[in-house]
């Protein structure tokens, strides 16, 4: 039996990008040469040949030339941007340990940087905008058909009209069982035609492009005796399994040895992605704690001055992969609990001091927690950490509730601001709070990373559950 192979899709993009993006190094690397202090020489002209060389390389490793069509252009400028930043960054380092950086124009360095990321982003929107108006009058259009009548069919149908630079028109649904046993098809999705046979029909006529086929997992059969069918065909055929019953969290394709797997669970921050929220958590927390560094040791004070006890409460909490880790805060509170068994705080708890009490429904009490990003043991945004009773607590009691440990906690997250903030004296807020941060790791963008912390802003000055 042959080797399964899984192999990358490329198209006349792929080849486009790449020479639009070494275009742009060479334009960028004559921008610099522009500034005064840049020594155009022949090894200049071998630096900036070196340098197409490497993000090519590095490019490979970032998939930067992958398939993006559906994913969001600004996540494809920002790998772009990165690659060119891993390449210049190990290009200097080769520089740095040759000497050949010495005389290196720090300001020509950043002409050339700034111009090349320009010409990175405005390529890449250039070429979805032309994708869209090639498509739009229906060049290089291909006709498709979905076999199978149900939800996952559904979705793929309303996610390919939703993406017109795929170029592609629905001919129709097909299935076999009768429309009784599969349902209505909702109104502007695509129509009914007919039984799988005439869809076969139709692919051997050349009259389809391309078909999807939806059928359950359990259909393998019936999957078996079409693609056997369909062989006698010229259409493209794809399978698309219907992983989304069960509950996904940030699935991707993988391989290994050329074997094909899919992740049901697994932590959307790898690779690029990864390294970009990292920044942006380096960055946020540096100028935050610039920002909050006088009010903060005004706090320090006054914590100190109005109650006995530490300044700073260290509790030990579960972080990424369930690790443990040490989450600072202000004490607000007359104990420094961490335990088997902790209490909530509540409305009106007699534990918390004066000062506590204003510290906690400000939310200021949570600053420390900003050495916690740096150091990397939480980030900015993501599932609040819990105490580590709590979380063996409601382990047992919420499905799936583990998951929420996939990613690092963050200081606020998806939950705090949909209102499930502070406490949760039932296990239906409990479970309610566990779906926010299970829809954040599904859904994270960096867009949504921000407006999160826009809208923490508004959450905090109401004080709403904060106790």
């Amino acid at each position: 039996m042959s080797p399964i192979g899984i192999h990358r899709e490329r198209s006349v993009t792929d080849g486009l990008l790449r020479v639009s993006d070494a275009a742009a190094v060479l334009l960028g690397f004559l921008a610099a040469a522009q500034y005064p202090r840049v020594n155009v020489n022949t090894q200049y002209w071998l630096a900036a040949a070196i340098t197409i060389m490497v993000l090519f390389t590095i490019g490979e490793f970032t998939a930067l030339y992958r398939n993006w069509r559906g994913v969001a252009t600004y996540r494809e400028i920002a790998t772009a941007v990165l690659t060119l930043f891993y390449s210049f960054g190990i290009l200097l380092a080769i520089g740095f340990l040759t000497r050949y950086t010495d005389n290196m124009s720090r300001v020509g360095l950043a002409i050339g940087l700034t111009t090349i990321s320009t010409l990175f982003g405005v390529s890449r929107l250039s070429v979805r905008y032309l994708q869209r108006w090639y498509r739009s009058y229906g060049y290089g259009s291909h006709k498709f058909a979905i076999v199978g009548v149900n939800e996952l069919a559904i979705r793929l149908a309303r996610n390919l009209e939703d993406t017109p630079e795929y170029g592609l028109s629905l001919t129709g649904f097909f299935d076999d069982r009768p429309a009784m046993r599969t349902g209505p098809l909702p109104a502007g999705v695509g129509e009914r035609l007919g039984k799988i046979q005439e869809l076969v029909n139709l692919a051997r006529r050349g009259e389809v492009d391309r078909i999807y086929i939806t059928l359950p997992l359990r259909a393998e059969k019936r999957t078996r005796e079409l693609l056997n069918q369909l062989a006698d065909t010229t259409a493209s055929v794809y399978i698309v399994p219907d992983f989304f019953v069960f509950e996904l969290l940030h699935s991707r394709w993988t391989d290994i040895n050329g074997l094909p797997v899919v992740s049901v669970f697994e932590n959307p921050f790898y690779g690029v992605d990864g390294l970009l929220k990292r920044v942006v958590d380096m960055c946020l927390a540096t100028a935050f704690l610039v920002i909050a560094a006088l009010p903060m040791m005004v706090i320090a004070v006054l914590v100190k001055l109005t109650s006995p006890g530490p300044v700073l409460f260290r509790q030990l909490r579960y972080g990424l992969d369930g690790r443990e880790i040490r989450v600072w805060k202000f004490r607000s509170m007359t104990v420094c609990e961490d335990e088997a068994d902790v209490q909530q705080a509540t409305a009106n708890d007699a534990r918390v001091t004066k000062l506590g009490r204003f510290l906690r429904r400000s939310s200021l009490d949570e600053l420390p927690q900003l050495f916690n990003v740096l150091n990397g043991s939480m980030s900015l945004v993501g599932p609040r950490p819990h105490a580590t009773a709590h979380n063996e607590q409601y382990r047992r009691l919420i499905p799936g509730y583990m998951l929420r440990h996939k990613v690092k906690p963050g200081i606020t997250g998806l939950a705090q601001v949909l209102g499930w903030r502070g406490e949760t004296d039932t296990l239906d807020k409990m479970v309610n709070r566990i779906q926010c941060d299970l829809q954040y790791i599904r859904e994270w963008s960096l867009l949504m990373d921000f407006k999160i912390i826009l809208k923490t802003a508004v959450v905090v000055i109401s004080g709403k559950n904060a106790y």
